[in-house]
């Protein structure tokens, strides 16, 4: 029996003609039959949370590290709020969701445990090995590091998938070869050598708005997990005029609502705003490049999915205050500094006894390997940590762990 995948509508829905084309994706690196019932970045979508790496985002941080409270947003609740909002973005725009989504679910896999203060620690202990890049690692997970099929490593996303992982900030180099924002890492160029992910153009639309959906989410979290710790107040949020503008329009229509409820009506205005942006001003840069196919979005030469001016301003402000506020607070600080001496105090130890790595798949091999080849392996099996496996075997190779509570 043979089924019209198409006819049935399994991974269709109304797409427009600058959408990614499930059916017509550039492939995967190591070619397989195609499913019964799943479009191709269905399937891509449902690998990715079936990873590993997806698991071990729920203990990883996003700001405030995991003892501090379990309400807080960790990696994996960040993930799903950037999903969501990707998915609403390429509904509006008539994208593939399903491509969308999936560049949201995976863009974190990378991280390091203890969020941008392991990832400082370990591209400082990286730096004369090359470096380390959160996004590179990304990549690394999913064609290389996650080991669960039979025939290959990694977990052999499309194309499409893959050049959404790498690109979707923008193109990561000129035409001529010359890195946009420094040196490309080199894990990205090694595998662009074997499956060419076009560095130098811009990605599908699908994976702008995923981009933009991890500004939104981070930008409204953040603020209501700073409400929630006490280093944010209602009367800093008023340094922001768009805040300041939402905090009335709340209490003008509820003049006696209570602090959580007040903070909450707030943040899912901010959400809608946003959003709204982003979609106007898609609609417009849309309308004026009149791009036939997915190709004509890479070919653009500027990003579709973004924000406006106005709201571009309001993005910048609201980073201002949570670097100050927040990010740069002193018990913040405090914690980041042990976090930071964990990650250096574990690299150190595995670099000078690898067999420490005791559940690392390479760990019978790695102690007669080069340095730099070496260092990476470190890297990887750093990377994938937890915040609370790092603590504990920081705690079982050492004699005092810092405290991050």
């Amino acid at each position: 029996m043979t089924i019209d995948t198409r006819a049935l509508g399994f991974g269709s829905g109304e797409r427009a003609v600058y959408a990614s084309d499930p059916w017509n994706s550039r492939g995967r690196m190591f070619p397989e039959d195609g499913s019964l019932t799943r479009s191709e970045f269905q399937r891509d979508r449902d690998r990715i949370v079936h990873t590993t790496a997806f698991r071990r985002l729920k203990h990883k941080t996003q700001v405030f590290i995991s003892p501090d409270g379990d309400h807080y947003r960790t990696r994996l609740t960040h993930t799903i709020e950037v999903a969501q909002i990707a998915r609403a973005l390429a509904r509006a725009l008539k994208l593939d969701e399903d491509l969308a989504e999936g560049v949201a679910l995976v863009h974190d896999f990378g991280h390091t445990p203890f969020g941008h203060t392991g990832e400082d620690a370990l591209d400082e202990v990286m730096k004369p090995f090359g470096g380390f890049d959160h996004n590179a690692q990304s990549l690394r997970v999913v064609t290389k590091l996650e080991r669960r099929y039979a025939e290959f490593d990694g977990i052999n996303l499309t194309w499409e998938s893959l050049e959404g992982l790498v690109k979707h900030n923008g193109p990561l180099m000129t035409p001529d070869g010359e890195g946009l924002h420094g040196p490309v890492p080199q894990p990205i160029r090694d595998y662009c050598e074997l499956h060419d992910l076009e560095l130098a153009s811009f990605a599908s639309l699908e994976a702008q708005v995923a981009a933009i959906s991890d500004d939104i989410a981070y930008n409204t979290h953040d603020i209501d997990d700073g409400l929630r710790s006490g280093l944010l107040t209602f009367e800093m949020l008023e340094d922001v005029p768009f805040l300041a503008g939402l905090m009335r329009q709340v209490r003008e229509k509820y003049p006696d609502l209570e602090p959580s409820r007040f903070a909450y009506e707030v943040t899912r205005r901010q959400i809608t705003r946003m959003v709204e942006d982003v979609i106007g001003v898609a609609q417009d840069n849309l309308a004026d490049i009149r791009p036939q196919s997915a190709a004509d979005v890479r070919g653009a030469g500027r990003v579709i999915a973004t924000f406006s001016p106005e709201m571009a301003e309001t993005d910048r402000m609201i980073k201002k205050l949570l670097f100050a506020r927040i990010y740069r607070h002193p018990e913040i600080m405090r914690i980041r500094a042990g976090a930071s001496k964990i990650v250096t105090d574990l690299f150190e130890a595995y670099m000078t006894d690898p067999t420490l790595m005791r559940s690392h798949y390479w760990v019978n091999h790695i102690s007669g390997l080069k340095q730099a080849a070496k260092a990476r392996h470190v890297a990887d099996y750093l990377a994938g940590m937890t915040d609370t496996y790092a603590i504990r075997v920081h705690g079982e190779l050492f004699d005092q762990t810092p405290d991050l509570r």
